[in-house]
């Protein structure tokens, strides 16, 4: 479970801290899900403040999922923003196209959010997911996407990328 009150006092420092690492995630993501979607409803876990869910807006329409209600504040007001926890997705069965998370599942409760995830997801949903490398989590992660979903990976810096199609 992501601690939201961390995250609420960094907020104002967000972007600056990570906004270029996730932008460069995003591209590598947006021009693999390109290959297979190119429209529909793109669910961001764990967001932040958007700045990489901006990068989808031209071909999905997408909403914003967080934990801290600061970072959510910060975001793009062109995106539906959704206060919530990977754990919980308070949404409907079957409702999403596209799904990404960068860089935050490692704060949660793996399992469950990969139920979610799945809950959440339509037949052909597109789904990728970057975990850092460097998590005690990452195996736990690895496991549970490969019993879940199709898994194909990219190594990026810091992250790996995991792919359902």
């Amino acid at each position: 479970m992501t601690d939201p009150d961390y995250y609420n006092e960094i907020a104002p420092s967000y972007n600056n801290l990570h906004g270029e690492e996730q932008i460069k995630k995003a591209k590598i993501i947006l021009e693999e899900i390109l290959k297979h979607k190119t429209k529909g409803i793109l669910l961001d876990i764990g967001g932040g403040t958007g700045i990489s869910t901006e990068i989808f807006m031209e071909n999905f329409d997408c909403i914003l999922l967080d934990p801290s209600e600061k970072l959510l504040e910060l975001g793009n007001p062109s995106i539906e923003k959704i206060l919530a926890e990977a754990e919980e997705l308070p949404f409907a069965d079957s409702k999403f196209d596209v799904i990404i998370s960068l860089t935050a599942l490692h704060h949660a409760d793996i399992k469950q959010a990969i139920k979610e995830i799945k809950r959440v997801s339509k037949e052909d949903t597109k789904i990728a997911i970057s975990f850092l490398k460097k998590s005690s989590k990452l195996e736990e992660f690895r496991t549970i996407f490969k019993e879940n979903f199709k898994s194909r990976e990219i190594e990026e810096d810091k992250d790996i990328i995991f792919f359902n199609f």
